[in-house]
Formats: C-alpha cells, structure tokens, sequence
C-alpha cells in the first residue's frame, strides 16, 4: 500500500531576492491539512500557489533516484524537499495516481487534481535554469491535492485508495495531453477529466478551440 514517507512544512524567506516557501523542512508531529493547505506551511506568492486546488503537493520518492542519475551535478540537492514536496509518497508516481482519486492519508482526505507546472522558482532552487524543461521532458512533475476532508496525517501513514472516478486520467497521461496534444480532440477530452482543476480545464479547452493558445 503506497504511504507517506515524509511529511514537509515550510516558511516563507527570502531566495535570490525574492519571497518563497519553497524551502521544506521534516515534520515528525500529526499535522493538520485544511481546505487550503497544511497547518504551518507558508505561501510565498498567493498569486500563483495555494488554495484549494494547490492545498497539498505530493512527490514520488521513486523519481528521486531517477534526477540524480539524470542530474549527478545536483546530487548534494536532490534530497527529500528539493522539489518544494509537502507529502514523499512512496508506492505512488505520476503514472500509478489519477486525477480525482481520492486517497485517504490519516483522518484527511486527499483528491489529486493536477500536475505540477515547474516554474522559475524550481530553476533558483537548484541555481539551472534547465531545471523546468527537465521537469516538462521528464513528467517527474509531482501533483497536487485538494482536501476533501479536513484531518490529521503523519509521515508513515498509509494513503488508501477510496474512489477513482470512471473514465481517470493519469498524472502522466494529463502531462502527455498538456504539453504534446495529438489534436483538438484530445484537448477536449482533457477538459472534460473529471476531478481536474477548473484552471486546466479552461486552459485546455481554450487551446482545443485555438491551437495557438498560450501553454499552462
């Protein structure tokens, strides 16, 4: 059963001038997850993290052997929080999670709603800026959660698994369909992925109706 290998918090300081809670740290006490995040954990820029469709970020411990073998330059860096993670599941990647399951972590209740769009931040972090198109290239993008149900969780806990909607699209194959569409038709078909944030379904529905759309 996939489970919770760390759970990370962190606060909002000061990187390259600029403002981020990026920067996660270990959390050993039951920490809890509300509407709009988990309790303790900072939002550097409002305008673009956090909220309800943006409350919890997993990552797959999988991927990580995965970077460092791509990137053995950043080695000392590719440790647990590296990429900004509140929860390192292990037993879940972004081929395996769908959007709309419904994961039970403790006494919350996680729903996957989207990937992770890398940002220059993930390019400080790690001071390349190749860092995002590796993210896009590779699909190690991690995904995010909305909280059904607020609660308690803990690194250690088991996630099970109580509802994946009909008709799932994977984290993976939502990557696929975002960045490499095969057409219109599977733009629409995109929009319509049930559980998927309504920011993305918009994106996606206006760049079936425009190809030349603006990416995500």
């Amino acid at each position: 059963m996939p489970r919770i290998a760390a759970l990370l918090t962190g606060r909002v300081q000061a990187l390259d001038g600029l403002r981020t809670a990026y920067g996660k740290q270990p959390r050993l006490d039951r920490v809890r997850a509300t509407r709009t995040g988990l309790e303790g954990d900072e939002v550097g820029n409002p305008r673009v993290h956090g909220g309800p469709d943006k409350a919890v970020y997993a990552y797959a411990l999988a991927n990580y052997p995965l970077w460092q073998a791509d990137h053995p330059r950043h080695g000392a860096r590719l440790v647990p929080g590296a990429f900004g993670e509140n929860l390192l599941v292990e037993g879940l990647d972004e081929t395996t999670a769908h959007i709309g399951d419904r994961w039970r972590a403790g006494t919350a209740l996680l729903e996957i709603c989207q990937p992770r769009q890398p940002c220059a931040t993930l390019a400080r972090w790690f001071d390349d800026p190749a860092m995002v198109k590796a993210m896009v290239a590779n699909g190690r993008s991690g995904f995010y959660c909305r909280v059904v149900e607020e609660g308690l969780m803990a690194a250690g806990d088991a996630l099970a698994l109580e509802h994946r909607p009909a008709g799932a699209w994977s984290v993976a194959a939502v990557l696929d369909a975002s960045y490499t569409p095969s057409g219109p038709g599977e733009l629409l078909a995109l929009a319509r992925a049930p559980g998927l944030a309504a920011s993305w379904a918009e994106w996606a529905l206006r760049a079936a109706q425009a190809p030349r759309a603006k990416p995500l």
